[in-house]
């Protein structure tokens, strides 16, 4: 098939399209490259599947040297007649939409980028997925939707009306933009709840990330309500594996969807929700002694209260993902810290004690 990734060079995109273009697929990923954070590791990402740097900043369609079938291009979600053409000049089989604006705290500092980023860009892709009758959308919700629903697992069964960011509301807003083309145009449209993910080439505003490069530089990391808080940690691998079995298998309506008793999940018409997570929280001391271990140094610990926008716990169920694509996520913790430790000094070429 003919794929189009967006947010390829972006932490799940990159490993999304290499898992794509690894069982055969011909892909082409979109980014904006935006300077959220680093974008050495962004290019970095895209310099390891074959596509060079200098070729890509030119924003024209750039051809990958490793993979015969990967075309990459910079492009802004927010660019109508970028997006336009790229639909275009591509007749895609389906598009897994992974770009987005991301980050809870950030949402605080910046909330135009999330509208430009996540409603403009999302409503660009959705246009384009109407007229050219792709067939599937996928595209990453987050479990930030939950804001503060206390059921705990988290249900996609459950009504999530309650966000506590902005960054949750334009997910939520996916959600339901998703819905009313799937509905009026008949658009089979998934959405992925993601739950925490890291790994190796994960993202520097996450904690794995922060806290590691704290360790080895000698410095405190932030605590943020003293520890007492539980995350559905979830590795890469695990992801992308569940990503793409879902991109095989477009929702088809449910005839026995009941309007007097909706389930947010499903829809008559070709619309599904699911989690996406290892539906196994560990408590944010437990996380950071497995960074510990994987570097082998204690760290400082800066306790401080609650951050605006966070929730003490996410935890993913995972049994309808289970039942319909057998989704089992299968990486310990404590393997996926030291992988990423491994990663962070190699990339970094750096040793255990920060040299």
């Amino acid at each position: 098939m003919k794929i189009l990734v967006t947010g390829a060079a972006g932490f799940i995109g990159a490993f999304t399209a290499l898992g794509l273009l690894e069982r055969g697929d011909e892909v082409i990923g979109l980014d904006s490259i935006n300077d959220y954070y680093d974008v050495n590791i962004k290019y970095g990402r895209l310099e390891r599947d074959g596509i060079n740097r200098a070729k890509a900043e030119t924003g024209e369609l750039v051809k990958s040297t490793r993979y015969p079938g990967y075309g990459f291009i910079r492009l802004d979600l927010s660019d109508k007649r970028g997006i336009e053409d790229l639909f275009l000049r591509h007749d895609f089989d389906m598009v897994c939409h992974l770009a987005a604006q991301a980050g809870v705290r950030y949402s605080l500092k910046n909330p135009h980028a999330y509208i430009d980023s996540n409603v403009v860009g999302f409503m660009n892709i959705l246009e384009s997925c109407r007229h050219h009758h792709n067939r599937h959308l996928v595209y990453a919700s987050s479990s930030s939707v939950y804001g503060l629903n206390e059921n705990y697992p988290f249900s996609t069964h459950d009504n999530v009306d309650h966000p506590i960011s902005l960054y949750a509301a334009s997910k939520k807003s996916n959600e339901l933009m998703a819905h009313t083309y799937s509905h009026l145009y008949g658009i089979p449209t998934t959405g992925l709840r993601f739950f925490t993910v890291y790994g190796p080439w994960g993202r520097p505003d996450m904690a794995l990330f922060l806290f590691t490069k704290a360790i080895l530089e000698d410095r405190p990391i932030d605590v943020f309500n003293h520890g007492d808080m539980k995350r559905d940690f979830t590795y890469i691998d695990d992801i992308v594996t569940g990503v793409i079995k879902v991109m095989d298998h477009p929702p088809e309506g449910d005839p026995d969807w009941n309007g007097k008793k909706p389930d947010p999940s499903r829809s008559r018409a070709p619309y599904r929700i699911y989690n996406i997570g290892n539906n196994s929280p560990v408590l944010l001391t437990d996380f950071i002694d497995a960074i510990e271990q994987a570097i082998g140094k204690k760290a400082k610990k800066n306790l401080m209260p609650m951050q605006p926008g966070d929730v003490p716990a996410t935890w993913a169920d995972v049994d309808d993902l289970a039942r319909d694509i057998g989704y089992a996520p299968s990486v310990h913790i404590r393997e996926g810290v030291e992988r990423f430790v491994q990663w962070y000094l190699d990339f970094f070429k750096i040793n255990k004690k920060g040299l």
